[in-house]
Order: C-alpha cells, then structure tokens, then sequence
C-alpha cells in the first residue's frame, strides 16, 4: 500500500464530505458516538484527545463530562472536518475544546498529556494500526484508558457495511474498486487482528495495554428513507464505491437500494438497520 496516497485519498473524501457528514436524515455515527463515550467514561477535570473527530461525533459528550474543568482536543487529517468540527463549538459554547488538523497515526502531542484516548471508526483505518496504538499509549498519563470502535468482521459480509448490505450489493461492482479497497484486500488488512477478540486482545497488550475489554453492541442505524441512505452513503467510506462506479452501474445500484430499503420499513416509519459494533477499551500498562 501506498501510504502517502492512501492517505490523500481519505482526506480528499472526507473533506468533500465533511458539510454532510453525519447528516441528511441518517443517524448514525452520533449515537455510536455517545456510546462509546459511555465506555470510555471520561470524568470531570479531566484530558481527552478525538482522534479522527469528524464532525465532533464523540469530541462534544466527551467535552461535556470532563466540562468544567477539563480539556478535549480533536484531530482529523481533513482540513474541512476539522472547520465545521471547530465551528460547532463555537456555536456550542465550549471554550475547552479545541479542533486541530493531524495525522493521527502520528500525533504530535506531548507524552502522557491525556486521561481518556476515544477513536471512532478511525482508529483501524491507520495503514499501521499498531505502532499508532504505541503511541497512543504512550500520550496517556498513568491509569489512563483507551476506547474505540470497529465493525465486527467476519469472512461472510462485506467490510464495514451491515450485514444486509452483502445481499444487496453485487460482488461484481467491488471490482471496480482500487485494489487496496475491495473486500480480500481489506479482510487481510483488518480481519487479521480486529476479527478475532484473541488477536485483538494480544495486539492491544503488544501495544502496551491492559484491562483489555471487547464488546460487541448492535447500534442501529436509523434512516428517513431509502433514499436517504443511499445520499448518506455517499458522504462516508461507501463513497469510493460510487465514485469507481460506471454512470449507468451507479444509476442501477441507487434504484435497487432504494427499492430494496424502502421494502424493509414499516408503513411510513423511518427504515432502521442493526449494525454490529465492536466496542473496545484498554488500560496502559506501564
């Protein structure tokens, strides 16, 4: 993989997606968010750091139980997440917080200068997840704890789509993917140490953490339509599939989930997909 190009093309997606993100009648990464935040349990007074904050998904109910005293930063590689990230706590009211742009893989903080470390659904994205956990533990004071989120993958489903979604997209269309991206390359990448809860657990000691603790969760996500999931998806890691689609794949893919969805709501009730989410937390160990 090419590591530098790897990143510029996460950072060109979220940055066109960062004005929608999280948003047009999806919820989703909010209420993922709030629960992790619950497992992280960041107290009054304390440091926290959001790495790959986004929106503020997880940044702002952190921000929230360490107020008023305490202090949450929030990294993002894309310039435009981190504008409406920093926007919003202006809007907020939340003086504690700050929002600056950072490769989290590599963090350039000052060791031991945060309690609570919290990685929603960016975390495993690092192209080295484990050196990057190093330094992770390495920026948590003593006692301090470690909390992020990952899909819960098995060999069956596509990578990072529920798993209803393995009957609903063609195989055929994964193939227009780049290589890097389609589901063999990314189940090599990620199944080899997030599927297992042993491989996870010994990877988390590896990386200089204790206390490990794993727990799978199902956080519904919820949707005003069909439609409105198929525009949601375009502003998060499905987009690169649209994006390496044919005009006419792409127009076939957006009736048939469309369709499909709709078909899975009650009356007029909004349409709601359980996802399973894996939610993992760890003490430093020094």
């Amino acid at each position: 993989m090419d590591t530098a190009e790897y990143k510029q093309t996460v950072t060109a997606a979220f940055d066109r997606a960062a004005a929608h993100y999280d948003r047009l009648g999806v919820e989703f990464f909010t209420p993922m968010g709030l629960r992790l935040v619950d497992h992280a349990d960041p107290r009054p007074g304390q440091r926290v750091l959001d790495v790959g904050c986004g929106r503020g998904a997880c940044l702002f109910p952190a921000a929230r139980r360490v107020a008023p005293d305490g202090y949450a930063l929030g990294i993002d590689i894309a310039p435009a997440m981190v504008e409406e990230a920093a926007a919003e706590a202006e809007r907020l009211g939340m003086p504690h917080v700050e929002v600056r742009v950072m490769d989290g893989e590599r963090p350039a903080l000052p060791e031991r200068s945060f309690e609570r470390v919290l990685g929603s659904y960016s975390v495993i994205f690092f192209p080295e997840a484990l050196p990057a956990l190093v330094r992770y533990a390495g920026l948590l004071a003593d006692g301090g704890r470690i909390a992020f989120t990952s899909p819960v993958f098995t060999e069956d489903t596509f990578p990072f789509l529920p798993p209803v979604f393995t009957e609903l997209i063609p195989r055929s269309l994964l193939d227009t993917l780049p290589p890097d991206w389609r589901p063999e390359a990314l189940r090599r990448r990620f199944n080899s140490w997030l599927e297992r809860p042993d491989d996870l657990e010994a990877t988390m000691r590896r990386a200089g953490f204790g206390e490990v603790g794993i727990t799978d969760e199902t956080v519904p996500m919820v949707a005003v339509s069909g439609e409105a999931w198929v525009d949601w998806s375009h502003t998060n890691g499905m987009r690169l599939l649209w994006q390496h689609l044919p005009r006419d794949e792409a127009q076939r893919l957006r009736e048939r989930l469309i369709t499909e969805l709709d078909a899975m709501r009650r009356a007029d009730a909004p349409l709601s997909i359980p996802v399973p989410v894996r939610f993992v937390t760890a003490v430093v160990d020094r």
